[in-house]
């Protein structure tokens, strides 16, 4: 982390669902699940510098992202200037809430399931909340990154975290495994709503594993596959050969898709694969090896 009295620049980590179960559609629309999540060693950076008089500002090195009020990181600073208006005095200028400029230096590719903008909505909470004099506690910013995203209030934990609820419901978890997982993504994103619609009606493909695999870290399964796998049908093909290598221990769908990762043997072996991987794949998809950060 680089400071200064009035900027802040933080990693916006990335995640895996390590498990993903869907058990069925709320009152409210969402759909109840119960999943895990391992933060990784790959992150965005978010850079959040308070300003006084001056417009608030959103950037992105990634031309293709809206720099609007849709943006999930805009929302997050929306949402705490909401929260925190009536106590306005706390600020160190007496005469109006400070104002922002925010960068994302996206490294994380959109519709992957890795949680890129969620996890950039938690950084720019965590950032605003600390150079504000951290008015707001912990489970204060997990109640408004809840309102903004499922997966939001995840990335506020140094933690592994079991989800319940639509996701917003966060129980930090013991797991002293470190997994290194090799990521490929292939050129599209997959709209995580449209998966969740299609989950009920969904059937499995001949051929692909869907069973959960029983590992010594936890039993992997992801219940989207299915819908997911029905659709975009080089999904399961790359699920099923990264499960063929023999660097690979265990191969899932990471969230909604289309990220499907594979848990390596080793970080040389892991390296390894990601190479045979880009080549399998294409230079349009996107691979990268990361490892699964400690609690911290």
């Amino acid at each position: 982390m680089n400071s200064t009295e009035r900027t802040l620049t933080l990693p916006a980590p990335a995640k895996i669902n390590l498990s993903l179960r869907v058990l069925g559609k709320r009152s409210d629309g969402f759909h109840a699940v119960e999943t895990r999540m391992l933060r990784l060693s790959l992150a965005d950076l978010v850079t959040v510098e308070r300003l006084e008089g001056k417009p608030t500002t959103l950037t992105c090195s990634d031309e293709s992202l809206p720099v609007d009020e849709t943006n999930l990181a805009l929302r997050a600073l929306r949402a705490f200037e909401e929260r925190t208006r009536p106590g306005w005095r706390l600020f160190p200028s007496k005469r109006a809430q400070p104002t922002w400029r925010i960068h994302l230096e996206k490294l994380l590719p959109a519709g992957a399931g890795l949680g890129g903008g969620s996890s950039d909505a938690a950084t720019v909470l965590k950032a605003v909340n600390q150079l504000c004099g951290s008015p707001l506690e912990l489970d204060q910013l997990a109640e408004i990154a809840g309102s903004i995203g499922s997966d939001v209030p995840f990335f506020l934990y140094d933690s592994a975290c079991d989800a319940t609820g639509r996701g917003e419901i966060i129980n930090p978890v013991s797991f002293p495994h470190e997994l290194t997982v090799v990521l490929v993504k292939p050129p599209f994103g997959i709209p995580s709503a449209w998966a969740y619609k299609q989950w009920a009606e969904s059937e499995e493909l001949n051929g692909v594993l869907y069973a959960p695999q029983i590992c010594p870290w936890g039993t992997m399964v992801n219940d989207l596959e299915r819908p997911v796998f029905a659709k975009h049908l080089n999904l399961p093909t790359l699920k099923m050969w990264l499960l063929d290598q023999p660097e690979t221990l265990a191969a899932l769908m990471s969230g909604s898709g289309s990220t499907v990762f594979a848990v390596a043997r080793s970080g040389v072996e892991a390296a390894r694969l990601a190479e045979r991987a880009q080549q399998w794949c294409g230079e349009t998809s996107w691979v990268r090896v990361a490892r699964t950060l400690p609690n911290g």
